[in-house]
């Protein structure tokens, strides 16, 4: 993840109308005694727009490598929130910014343009392909696309310790030739402090967790493992399990699967929450695993969620760390166990669900003293 210092594009920028084939000119580096580098973007195709601005397919001229550049206009009296979180994030499955730089347009607007690695797919493309031809997705991909996500979160949630507030299969990308996931639009996201109120209404409706929709203000990051629930059970269905079209009908829906929550179940006291719905909604030949860790993901209350670190040891996942599992062209999974500082402050227990003996040998650790080497490691930063 590069941080170099960065100046002001040297070319100016009329807007967004005519991207395609214009070429913006940064400079890089002149910090810490390295040498200034130009770097020139041909933009080709805008890939996202919203509230926030637009993301583009851009092409660097010097090295040819495609990148996505998320322009935002700035407000000149604040840093970019965005920005600020992206630069402390490092991890395979969560989008990696190369770096930033500013152009203004002839109004002397400023803009802010992240400059991201490239991933070619969404989630929500990929889920709606199968969806359209009346496939359901190949479990071993539910699988791995979903791991990915949890060991992603697991990274953000203990690591920067950034909630993402907006997890939906848009903001989820996928590579399809090497099935490597990664979590996108850092837009919403926020580091939450404990104590201090929050804006409740975040996050896209059919995704958004119940205490969202009650008002709540000092939530955690659980909202973002209530939205995994929902991607998962998407994954599993062909189409979202909460489809509300107003944040009252929202909560109509979550009631129909789940039933009416007990108030004992809102104030977090009942850690007996029954699941015996979920195979209502889930067809007959659903993995129990799958519905198991559906029912653990989606609880009323936020502190009965399972936290991400414990989803990706759980048993639906046990087939990803199979010695020879691979995927169904026989090329080798994306990387899946490379769990570093997330794994602080986890149980030798949890670690030695969540590290396959296969990996444990591979990087030399001794079964009962992995724990201990992995606390090792990650305080030496080798791991």
């Amino acid at each position: 993840m590069s941080d170099h210092n960065h100046e002001i594009s040297t070319s100016a920028d009329d807007g967004n109308d005519s991207l395609n084939g214009h070429i913006i000119s940064t400079t890089v580096g002149g910090k810490n005694g390295k040498p200034k580098q130009t770097k020139s973007y041909i933009a080709e195709r805008i890939v996202g727009t919203g509230s926030f601005g637009i993301v583009f397919l851009a092409k660097c001229l010097e090295t040819g490598e495609p990148v996505a550049i998320k322009k935002v206009l700035q407000d000149k009296r604040y840093k970019n929130r965005e920005l600020q979180l992206m630069r402390l994030m490092d991890h395979p499955n969560v989008i990696s910014l190369k770096h930033r730089f500013f152009s203004t347009t002839s109004a002397d607007e400023l803009f802010l343009n992240l400059v991201m690695e490239y991933v070619p797919e969404s989630m929500y493309r990929v889920s709606k392909f199968y969806s359209n031809t009346n496939q359901s997705m190949p479990l071993i991909y539910v699988k791995l696309y979903m791991h990915q996500i949890f060991s992603g979160l697991a990274y953000i949630h203990t690591v920067p310790g950034v909630c993402h507030r907006d997890l939906k299969p848009q903001n989820i990308l996928v590579d399809p030739l090497t099935h490597q996931v990664k979590i996108c639009d850092f837009g919403s996201a926020k580091v939450l402090v404990k104590g201090k109120a929050n804006i409740s209404h975040i996050c896209s409706l059919f995704y958004r967790a119940p205490e969202l929709m009650f008002g709540a203000t000092e939530y955690t990051t659980s909202i973002d493992i209530w939205s995994a629930g929902c991607v998962l059970a998407e994954l599993l269905l062909g189409q979202p399990l909460f489809p509300g079209e107003n944040a009252v009908d929202q909560l109509v829906e979550i009631i129909k699967v789940l039933g009416t929550p007990a108030q004992e179940e809102v104030s977090c006291t009942n850690p007996n929450y029954n699941d015996f719905k979920f195979p209502q909604i889930f067809h007959e030949k659903m993995p129990p695993e799958a519905i198991d860790l559906a029912s653990r993901l989606l609880q009323y209350s936020p502190s009965l969620r399972c936290t991400a670190l414990e989803a990706c040891a759980h048993p639906f996942f046990d087939e990803l760390r199979e010695p020879n599992a691979h995927l169904p062209d026989g090329r080798p999974f994306p990387p899946l166990f490379n769990l570093k500082q997330e794994l602080s402050g986890a149980s030798p227990e949890l670690i030695d669900k969540l590290i396959p003996d296969h990996v444990k040998r591979q990087i030399g650790l001794q079964h009962a003293h992995l724990a201990g080497f992995l606390e090792h490691d990650v305080k030496l930063g080798k791991l």
